[in-house]
């Protein structure tokens, strides 16, 4: 309930001091809420100069007013309002904010946090090396995430330098999965994945420690974990591939081969890429597809030629996969989903391994619509935003046309044929 007189409030939030009301606010948020200083109302329309007459008890005759804010204060005090000018304000709006006082306990706050790292660093065996330094400069420099407080940001950083303790300990021997280094030093198996603030400092601190540069892709943050003996999860992500026949004669290599002979799709992890050698015959073609069903439609039609499933968005493991072949001179060619999202992916696979379009002209898109139409197929709606696509400037603008998306399967006699 209003402490303000209804009448009283009525008018005091009328429009002709709505301009005074935002000054003052703006004013006392930065000065620590005290109701010290004046302001200057410039331009001031003959309205705002009646009201503004009336609330400070005084005539006004020009288009500029300069307010004193103890004045004000005192003159509320006295009025109809009963009130001072901070009550006022806060009876109008919102609770003031005390601006000053917010950036100072920020500034606290910060301080908290890095001498913590600091007290944590100088209790810890890391104590006193170079690498510690710069880690520790670094951090301030980029500083805490936005969005995590500094009780967080101060047990992060604890459960960091604990980590990199037990990681760069001198006398420690043996593996350890990375699931288990995070259970050790959060609590959780899950403390150190990929993409959590914990993981990019637990890297950073071992990039600088063995002076190699932080990895910017999923396969180089493998191989730096591998590189302080942690063994990353490298076998719950898979990568679906059917008729890839490397030519060497390690046991993965061969399994490979016996699996295309018949006719078997093989999912690859990347622990089974890390160990294979996947040089397959000169001037190989390796078809690349979006959607697992071509893949299954493949098997089950016995088809001879290599392919590859992106399985929507082509995961890192995917890429590894692909980049090993390109790696070996593979050429790819590939086929993917009529609709935008799949035309995004295609350019990007188009344009990391310079692979041919495979049956997605604006000619493939347009009979494959008729047909699907003809034949009484329900149509899917082509939603989002219109990407143009790289090999097929009119392939876009026919898309547009039609608003039909088309996925994988309505192709897939198509592309069976082809891979036979």
């Amino acid at each position: 309930m209003s402490a303000l007189p209804a009448a009283t409030r009525d008018w005091l939030a009328g429009p002709g001091l709505a301009r005074l009301w935002g000054a003052v606010r703006k004013r006392l948020e930065g000065n620590g809420v005290q109701c010290t200083g004046s302001l200057r109302l410039t331009a001031v329309s003959s309205q705002e100069r009646n009201d503004l007459s009336l609330l400070l008890g005084k005539p006004l005759t020009g288009t500029a007013v300069t307010v004193r804010l103890d004045a004000l204060d005192e003159r509320l005090h006295t009025s109809a309002a009963g009130l001072g000018l901070r009550e006022v304000l806060e009876e109008l709006g919102p609770p003031l904010t005390d601006r000053r006082a917010a950036r100072e306990d920020d500034a606290a706050q910060r301080r908290y946090v890095w001498s913590s790292l600091t007290t944590s660093l100088d209790a810890s065996p890391l104590a006193g090396q170079e690498w510690t330094r710069q880690w520790y400069a670094v951090l301030r420099h980029t500083g805490v995430p936005r969005g995590v407080t500094p009780e967080a940001a101060v047990r992060t950083l604890q459960q960091a330098v604990h980590a990199l303790a037990v990681l760069l300990d001198p006398e420690r021997t043996g593996t350890r999965g990375r699931g288990e280094l995070a259970a050790t030093t959060t609590g959780s198996a899950h403390g150190l994945d990929d993409g959590t603030w914990l993981a990019r400092l637990v890297q950073r601190g071992v990039a600088l420690a063995h002076d190699t540069e932080l990895p910017s892709n999923a396969a180089g943050r493998r191989a730096l974990w591998r590189l302080v003996s942690v063994t990353p999860d490298e076998v719950s992500s898979t990568v679906l591939t059917y008729g890839l026949r490397p030519v060497g004669e390690g046991w993965r290599e061969r399994s490979l081969r016996e699996r295309a002979a018949h006719h078997a799709e093989t999912h690859l992890s990347p622990r089974d890429l890390l160990d294979m050698h996947l040089q397959l015959s000169a001037g190989a073609v390796v078809y690349i597809c979006e959607n697992p069903r071509v893949v299954e439609a493949a098997a089950e039609a016995a088809c001879a030629k290599p392919l590859v499933c992106t399985s929507g968005s082509a995961a890192t493991v995917v890429l590894t996969l692909l980049d090993a072949l390109d790696a070996t001179g593979c050429r790819f060619v590939y086929h993917g989903d009529f609709d935008w999202p799949g035309i995004a992916l295609a350019n990007r696979i188009i344009r990391r391994y310079e692979a041919l379009p495979w049956r997605m002209d604006a000619e493939d898109y347009e009979r494959l619509a008729a047909d699907s139409q003809a034949e009484g197929v329900p149509q899917l709606p082509l939603e989002g935003r219109p990407v143009d696509a790289d090999w097929d400037p009119g392939l876009a603008p026919a898309m547009s046309a039609l608003g039909v998306a088309l996925h994988e399967e309505a192709t897939l006699d198509l592309l069976v044929r082809d891979l036979s």
